[in-house]
């Protein structure tokens, strides 16, 4: 979710049998002596808690921190803002202990990903109701109809959720509603929940200034929010096809294309990678890091094994109009943290059939890469982006 990730672990997705359905995952807890059960909700694909107690206003953050550490999942019916102290206190809990010092960026690269994943599992144990409405039926609970439908679809039965999950639903839906300025096209991009978005300006900034090697078609590939999809066309590219393989993509880029008032130039669909045919500039902005992701947002930051990144740079070729470019936006976080080299990057460019045209560099410029209370600062002082120009060889 903009703003503070969730990063919330998600499961292994498991192949059904042929014709099954998949029954919805529901959450079981003891009420006043009686047995309940509730519809189990989660945007980022958590699993539901097999242990849930309820608990009320006389919960302490201490009390909560021990159940939590129990793997015990706490199901609030008392005043909703007391729910969210005691998140936040937990929060706290979760953050404390003592800093440890890695042997290398790659190992203070993992443990930075286990400490947040663990919170979050932690945080993802303090449950609320969500009633038909959507509504949370607690003591001054705020309107989160909008939002829970962003997030949730229709909710049409008694359901149960994480706070730390609709927390963060409540922020996505802010942020969709105010938008977020993009200098490149002067106005602004509105992302859709699961949604990533440019909070880096720098990388479409880069799009922006290369020079364009036809004004006739692009191809944008993994479109997201539609940003870049926007920027060529705002540039004069009479037509721009934008792909990705999440429909909620999709959604967003159509929407945010009709809202800048390019849907006569530019078009998302549902593809997995390219769409059919060939075209003279085909862009895409690959996830930066090669790791496994852990929630539905993780999969614009990760790539585990740089798969979408190689099969991107593989297959190229095959949808390039002959004298066409192939711009690859990309960070070099990876190689600062020792996660991929800059020879395994140039040999897979290489083993593709392509040869650089040229690149374009520049610094972020986000607040993390001065933050040296940051546990990667250094990796992310030291970073670069950059955008290939490819051509076949």
């Amino acid at each position: 979710v903009p703003g503070r990730p969730l990063d919330i672990p998600m499961p292994a997705a498991k192949s059904p049998q042929a014709g099954a359905t998949a029954e919805p995952a529901v959450v079981r807890w003891t009420e006043a002596g009686l047995s309940r059960t509730a519809r189990w909700r989660s945007a980022n694909g958590r699993p539901a808690p097999s242990r849930v107690e309820v608990v009320t206003d006389s919960l302490t953050a201490d009390d909560a921190n021990r159940m939590a550490s129990q793997g015990i999942a706490m199901l609030w019916q008392g005043d909703f803002h007391n729910a969210r102290q005691i998140l936040t206190a937990l929060d706290r809990r979760v953050g404390s202990g003592k800093k440890k010092t890695a042997d290398s960026p790659a190992d203070e690269f993992y443990r930075h990903r286990q400490s947040r994943s663990h919170r979050a599992r932690v945080l993802g144990l303090l449950l609320v109701p969500l009633d038909p409405g959507p509504v949370v039926p607690l003591r001054r609970s705020p309107d989160i109809q909008a939002a829970a439908e962003e997030a949730y679809g229709d909710v049409s039965e008694p359901s149960v959720v994480s706070l730390h999950e609709l927390v963060g639903a409540i922020g996505a839906h802010e942020w969709r509603r105010n938008g977020v300025w993009v200098d490149a096209l002067q106005g602004r991009i509105h992302p859709h929940y699961g949604t990533f978005f440019p909070t880096r300006s720098e990388y479409v900034d880069l799009v922006a200034a290369a020079p364009l090697p036809s004004e006739e078609l692009a191809f944008d590939v993994g479109t997201g929010t539609g940003v870049l999809a926007a920027v060529l066309a705002r540039r004069g590219v009479h037509r721009v096809v934008a792909t990705d393989n999440e429909p909620r993509a999709i959604a967003c880029a159509t929407e945010n294309l009709r809202n800048l008032g390019l849907q006569d130039r530019a078009e998302a669909v549902l593809a997995d990678m390219f769409p059919p045919g060939r075209a003279p500039l085909i862009v895409c902005n690959p996830p930066w890091i090669p790791a496994t992701p852990h929630s539905s947002l993780d999969n614009a930051v990760y790539d585990p094994g740089s798969r979408m990144l190689f099969r991107f740079l593989n297959e190229l070729s095959d949808h390039l109009e002959p004298g066409g470019e192939g711009w690859l936006v990309l960070s070099d976080l990876a190689e600062h943290l020792g996660l991929r080299t800059r020879d395994q990057l140039l040999g897979a460019i290489g083993s593709a059939g392509l040869r650089v045209l040229a690149r374009l560099d520049t610094r972020p410029t986000h607040p993390k890469a001065s933050d040296r209370n940051d546990p990667l600062f250094e990796a992310r002082a030291a970073e670069v982006t950059s955008l290939w120009r490819l051509a076949t060889r």
